[in-house]
Formats: C-alpha cells, structure tokens, sequence
C-alpha cells in the first residue's frame, strides 16, 4: 500500500534528505511539502525545499509556503548550524517551480480532507503550521493517520539550550497545543537522533563511495552541520553528521528501524523562560496523565545508514 505523506518542514540540509526519502523510496506519495520558518527565515527555506526536489528530478509536487514566524514569539533561527542558505553555504541557483499560492495551513487541512484516513504527516519544523491548522481545524486530528514529530527530548540535554530542542524551543506554545490536540503521535527526540541518528566519519564512508550526484548533493548540503558538530562547543566535538529529520521519516518508512518504543503522556514548557521549550516525557506516569504519544527511545543505526546509502546510491 502507498504511504501518503505530507511533509511540513523549515528546510535545511537534513530537512532536505528528508524529503528525498519521501519523494524518492518506493511506495510513497508525497502529496504536499509545507513550510515554516525555523532553521531560517520563510522564504529560504521555501527555495530549499523547491531546490531539493528539482535535485531529485521530482518537480511538479506542490509547496506551500506557511507561518513566517512563531504563533505568539519573535522567530529564532539556525543559521550558524546550517550555513547562512541552510544548504552548507552552497548557495544554489534558485529552482525553476514556483511555490503554490495557497497558504500551508490551508494546505495541510486540504490534503488532509481530500486522504482522510490515509495521510501521515511528517513534522520536523516548528509545529507553527500545524497549530495553525488545528486551530483552524479541531477535526483535523481525527482525519490524520498518524502525525510524526521531530522535537523535544526525552529527560536529555536540548540543543539548543540545556532543557530544549530547537523545534519545540522556536514554537513552544505551537508544540503545547499539537501534543494536546489528540492527534495519533509518533515522537522521535533529539536524544534518539544523536544515539542512532549520528553517522560518524568511518560509518559515512559507504556513502563517500557512492559518488552519485545525490551523494555529492547530500555531502554539500551537511557541510556545515558537520563543522558545526566537529569544532562548536554545542556540537560537542561530534565527527560526523546528525540525522533528526531523515531518521524519522525512515522509521515511517521502515517500522523495523525501531527497536524500542513506549506510550507515553508528553507535554511541553511554555510559560518558563529558563524551561522554554522543554518537554515533559512521563516515563513512568506519576502524573496520572493519558499517554498521548508513542515516544521512540530505540533505533537501527546501521539500517538506517543503509537506508540512506540506497537512497543517496539512486
């Protein structure tokens, strides 16, 4: 069976392998890629995501520019972790496909009427767009097959302060009211990204070899993370590359990546300036709250290296 997928995203380098996973593995459609500002401004993150698909050779499937900044908070962005373009300073041509007139939010309720049932969205921005949506929308998480989530960390340093990870720290009020809006949740933490989400340099070399022009796009695309990772303090001297998007598009993709995961009640800090952003796992249900999330704590790293060495061997 086909999986349908829209993709919300605040394109960078790996929000863009992300999306060549869902526009390229067999069996899925991506039936729209909404943006948001996050890693950037709005706008460069909307010609990312129109770069990468013209990459991919997949021009035609329809992006939809959306929030341009947090629901009630300046926008914090990301650039020194992913260069000033967010693509490793490659500073691409701008893409021949224009982005769609419609709103994003507009879009994700759209595409959610017209698969009802059948949609898997895949969140690995500033969940602005899709607060938006269910504001506009309650019924929207009743029409959403299951919603993945790239954000928070489970009882695990943030990344981009100690108690936060950067999507739920840029949006906090937006990841309060999606993790509360009843939709079918899937979270996948920064904690699991850097335990099996992190491709170290001797773990890359399948991925040196390939020399396609998706490998050598891949490579020049997580330049700069990699640097970031290597010699930054918040790196944390990390040799290698870090996957949060393109992980948990994989684990939709391939079920068998995860080794472990429990149902859990997972809420997120908005009110607190030092605890911006945090999120609260309650692993073992002292608050006597109904989980609402099935939370990811293990992974195949080595099938997912694989993965993306099929996918980047294109």
């Amino acid at each position: 069976m086909v999986k349908r997928l829209l993709i919300d995203t605040d394109t960078a380098g790996d929000d863009a392998v992300s999306i060549l996973f869902g526009i390229l593995w067999p069996d899925t459609s991506v039936e729209a890629i909404t943006i948001a500002a996050g890693n950037l401004p709005l706008d460069p993150c909307v010609e990312n995501a129109l770069y990468t698909l013209e990459v991919a050779g997949k021009t035609g499937i329809p992006v939809f520019a959306g929030a341009s900044r947090p629901l009630v908070r300046p926008l914090v962005t990301a650039e020194y972790v992913h260069g000033q373009d967010g693509m490793g300073n490659s500073y691409f041509p701008k893409a021949k496909q224009r982005p769609e007139a419609q709103h994003g939010v507009d879009a994700i309720i759209e595409t959610a009427n017209r698969w009802s049932g059948e949609l898997e969205i895949v969140a690995q921005a500033p969940l602005t767009n899709l607060a938006m949506a269910f504001l506009k929308d309650p019924k929207l998480p009743q029409k959403v097959k299951r919603l993945w989530i790239m954000g928070g960390s489970n009882n695990f340093i943030g990344n981009i302060s100690p108690a936060a990870e950067f999507n739920f720290y840029v949006d906090p009020e937006a990841a309060h009211i999606v993790m509360q809006a009843g939709f079918e949740i899937v979270l996948v933490p920064w904690d699991l990204c850097v335990n099996y989400g992190t491709l170290l340099r001797d773990e890359l070399e399948p991925i040196y070899q390939l020399n396609t022009a998706l490998s050598e796009f891949y490579f020049a695309i997580n330049r700069a993370v990699w640097d970031f990772n290597l010699h930054h303090r918040e790196g944390g001297s990390i040799d290698g590359i870090t996957h949060p998007d393109s992980l948990t598009i994989a684990l939709l993709l391939n079920p068998e990546l995860v080794i472990e995961q429990k149902r859990l009640f997972v809420d997120v800090e908005y009110r607190s300036d030092l605890t911006r952003g945090y999120s609260l796992v309650d692993t073992f249900g002292v608050l006597n709250q109904p989980a609402n999330a099935e939370v990811v704590f293990k992974a195949n790293k080595l099938a997912f290296r694989d993965m993306l060495a099929t996918l980047l061997g294109g």
